[in-house]
């Protein structure tokens, strides 16, 4: 009935959304994904890329390549975290392709912690002279308030458990700074998601792309004390989230279905 392009995160891989995908191809969706360059089977570097575009460019031509296969259904994008960046500059780049775009936790907003003016400045500096050097690595205690989820990203060996490096973070705020210029050209059906203690992807990035994106059809759902990853979170929280989901594109294919039989 249509597509479904997923973008994993930062320092993880495709196969941590196999539920989701699962959940999805039962509403008879055609669901794919890759590892980005850098991350979980793909080559590279782990967590280097010589400029965020690359990121895009992947993902437009994995999409082409399902689009010739299924030339007639409607494409619609679900990103979280990093890959909610990714999803909001890959639909900015062919605003008029998508039926609809999914955000869990998207990185929008550089997180205050990190991005002071001070630590900006050291790291465009850095990034000249020690461009490899570790910043440390992304705290899987901030990942989700489930403890058996913790342990299995914590295990996972696909997943990059290592320090992330200045060229990335440079690469990291390069995006931020698209999307801030993306947002308001934005007119496509969003749904964003995303917990209110989140310490990785500062939820104040959501509000603000509400607030700019274009979109007639745009909702914002909060978790309560939830954490990053809401697709793994607690229980309850992961049941909500897919549901949300679920329901939501089910609803977006439908209408489509009916435009495209009138």
């Amino acid at each position: 009935r249509a597509l479904v392009f997923i973008a994993h995160g930062a320092g993880e891989h495709c196969g941590r959304y196999d539920e989701l995908a699962q959940r999805l191809t039962g509403l008879n969706l055609f669901v794919f994904a890759h590892d980005h360059v850098g991350h979980g089977q793909s080559e590279g570097d782990r967590m280097v890329v010589s400029d965020f575009h690359v990121f895009i460019r992947d993902s437009l031509q994995h999409i082409d390549l399902m689009k010739k296969e299924h030339p007639e259904l409607p494409v619609l994008i679900l990103g979280h975290s990093m890959g909610g960046a990714i999803s909001i500059l890959t639909a900015s780049e062919r605003p008029s392709e998508f039926s609809g775009m999914v955000l869990i936790s998207p990185l929008v907003v550089a997180s205050p912690e990190v991005a002071t003016p001070i630590k900006v400045f050291a790291a465009k500096v850095l990034n000249f002279v020690l461009p490899n050097l570790s910043l440390g690595s992304i705290d899987a205690n901030a990942i989700s308030r489930n403890k058996k989820e913790m342990e299995s990203y914590t295990s996972d060996p696909l997943v990059y458990h290592g320090g992330m490096k200045v060229s990335f973070v440079i690469q990291l705020m390069n995006a931020i700074a698209r999307i801030e210029r993306a947002l308001p050209k934005l007119t496509l059906p969003i749904l964003v998601l995303h917990g209110s203690s989140d310490k990785l992807c500062d939820i104040k990035g959501s509000y603000l792309l509400m607030d700019t994106v274009q979109s007639q059809d745009k909702t914002l759902k909060v978790y309560e004390e939830a954490y990053h990853a809401l697709h793994k979170e607690l229980p309850e929280v992961s049941t909500s989230v897919f549901t949300e989901i679920l329901t939501w594109i089910g609803q977006k294919v439908s209408a489509s279905e009916e435009t495209s039989h009138t």
